[in-house]
């Protein structure tokens, strides 16, 4: 889908031409979402720019993400995308300055891009152009980064208190699939935002060092440093978020190996209180013809009180070490 967004009136206004052949001269952002083939050749030739291939914007090398060629600027960044759902992942999204316009490539809907584009349908500068869609663009992205890094926190301090401060009611034991789950799922999603970082923060530092060109407003310039401050702490704020599910999930399986361990002691108490009073049971249901005892009047309760004897022993025994 194509979309073309000019000033209008203080505000940046969306359209959807039908019409491919011609491009309005005040357009200052294209975003190619999902394009076709049609539309792809349309912005290469109204644009002057190349439009990458899904396949070229997948590359890992910084030299096919971020570089320069025949005046326009080529930026390749990972962003977060569906990060409220069950399934989170990771997006390539190119953008391309040619000429103070914007072209952005895209195959999925990244919210940074929607919310962008509702604020500057309410307001933007009379003399907006790429570059500040540019800027507005990567802000969006670094503050939710921040946002989804703001609530994984919040649900790893959740599964801690869980952990260390389990319910007297519950226990451990019924939120043990639960914890691992959400574990998982925690670390799965600072893993992928710090990546998304990383390819943010390269990209805000190709775009310093661009800005220092001269073209790009002392304003501008301002706000990129901040950018890169922003990326920096976020970074180290996700390595820390990593470390620490690490932690909460070294402790969760410490919890079930002691657990595992609670009942296996159990168990061979047990055993051990109960084979002395096996033992007597055993010796006295043999079949010998000639067995005193068992002529015995007191014969049965002496028994019973031996076994009773047999195991209360061992079991004193065990409370006295603090065993049990």
């Amino acid at each position: 889908m194509l979309s073309i967004f000019a000033p209008t009136d203080a505000v940046l206004r969306k359209t959807s031409p039908a019409d491919l052949a011609a491009l309005p001269d005040n357009a200052v952002w294209i975003d190619l979402e999902k394009p076709t083939p049609g539309e792809d050749h349309a912005v290469e030739r109204l644009a002057g720019v190349a439009v990458p291939t899904r396949e070229d914007m997948q590359e890992i090398e910084i030299s096919s993400r971020l570089y320069v060629e025949n005046g326009a600027r080529y930026m390749t960044a990972t962003l977060m995308c569906q990060s409220e759902s069950q399934s989170p992942k990771i997006t390539p999204v190119t953008f391309i300055l040619a000429n103070h316009r914007l072209v952005t490539v895209r195959y999925d809907a990244p919210k940074p891009f929607a919310l962008v584009e509702n604020k500057l349908a309410r307001n933007c500068a009379a003399a907006i152009n790429g570059e500040a869609v540019l800027l507005e663009l990567l802000d969006a992205v670094i503050d939710r980064c921040a946002d989804i890094l703001e609530r994984a926190g919040a649900d790893v301090d959740t599964v801690s208190a869980e952990i260390f401060e389990p319910s007297p009611a519950r226990g451990h034991a019924p939120i043990y699939s639960q914890i691992l789950l959400t574990i998982g799922k925690k670390g799965d999603l600072t893993s992928k935002v710090r990546e998304s970082l990383v390819s943010i923060g390269r990209m805000v530092s190709f775009v310093a060092v661009e800005s220092d060109a001269g073209r790009w407003s002392k304003e501008q310039k301002a706000q990129l440093k901040t950018m890169q401050r922003d990326v920096a702490s976020l970074t180290d704020h996700a390595s820390y978020l990593s470390n620490k599910i690490t932690f909460v999930l070294d402790a969760m399986l410490g919890v079930v190996n002691l657990e595992q361990n609670n009942i296996i002691k159990l168990f061979s108490v047990m055993a051990v209180v109960l084979m002395p009073p096996t033992l007597i049971a055993s010796v006295y249901g043999m079949n010998f013809k000639f067995m005193p005892e068992l002529e015995h009047p007191l014969g049965y309760p002496l028994a019973l009180i031996a076994m009773v004897a047999a195991a209360v022993l061992p079991y004193l025994f065990f409370k006295m070490k603090k065993w049990l």
